[in-house]
């Protein structure tokens, strides 16, 4: 397990530019590095993180390559966490607001403690939210829920958040961190191979892209080349815990 820590605290790890700047090449050097098989995202302190640093937001929001102000580097940092090929968790422990949440809706699963803290807060400061957010927030919660949180900007509890579909599980603070670590080792222990291949799938479904047949049909051959599945059934019949051996740095995937 490998954590990405939000480290701003005096600020409620509020984003500058540099820190949006830096996911891209962590991001790349998880990616690569083999004994890494989950990320766990999580804030220092008291809080995950209370969005994009307001005193630089034009500057951070700004694309150079466009000339717009959709997104930029907002945007960048969240794309590179959501198409992280592994599977990540976002540990939200107090406030989760605005740019946060970009971040946390970018993982793949989302734990919070039973006093977290969210909101989208675009309306109360003029700007439109990036469409990378709003489109990751539609696809997440509908556009009913979307449009409430957006244009509302409102402060919402975590159980508040489960009930419209932002988190997974809402767990005590007093065992927050023992239950995360404890289901971070739980995804490093199955097969990467099965996890990997179905979080594409899932993406891609949910997503609406093209591709998803020659997706579905490159990860069968992988697993079928792979030795996954002997593994697993010889270990499951033997009332043994799997070593499950696929890396994707091994796969073949691509070449086919």
């Amino acid at each position: 397990m490998a954590t990405i820590v939000l480290d701003n605290e005096r600020r409620r790890n509020a984003m500058t530019k540099d820190m949006w700047q830096q996911f891209q090449p962590v991001l790349q050097h998880l990616a690569d590095k083999e004994s890494v098989k989950v990320v766990v995202v999580r804030g220092a302190g008291e809080h995950f993180s209370a969005g994009a640093d307001i005193s630089d937001l034009k500057d951070i929001l700004h694309d150079p390559d466009t000339g717009r102000h959709d997104g930029g580097h907002v945007s960048a940092g969240e794309n590179a966490l959501a198409s992280f090929p592994k599977p990540t968790i976002a540990a939200v422990d107090g406030y989760c607001i605005g740019g946060g949440w970009q971040i946390a809706g970018a993982c793949d699963i989302r734990l919070a403690t039973d006093r977290s803290t969210f909101g989208i807060t675009p309306a109360k400061v003029g700007i439109v939210y990036p469409l990378s957010g709003i489109e990751r927030l539609v696809r997440l919660a509908g556009p009913a829920t979307a449009k409430y949180l957006l244009f509302s900007g409102d402060f919402i509890p975590a159980a508040e958040a489960m009930s419209l579909g932002l988190l997974a599980r809402v767990i005590p603070h007093s065992n927050f961190w023992t239950e995360t670590t404890a289901l971070a080792e739980r995804l490093a222990s199955r097969s990467q191979l099965s996890i990997q291949a179905m979080k594409d799938i899932v993406d891609i479904i949910s997503q609406g892209r093209d591709g998803l047949g020659e997706a579905n049909a490159a990860w069968q051959r992988e697993m079928v080349l792979s030795g996954e599945p002997e593994i697993g059934i010889e270990a499951f019949l033997g009332k043994k815990t799997p070593e499950f051996k696929w890396t994707r740095r091994d796969s073949r995937l691509f070449e086919l």
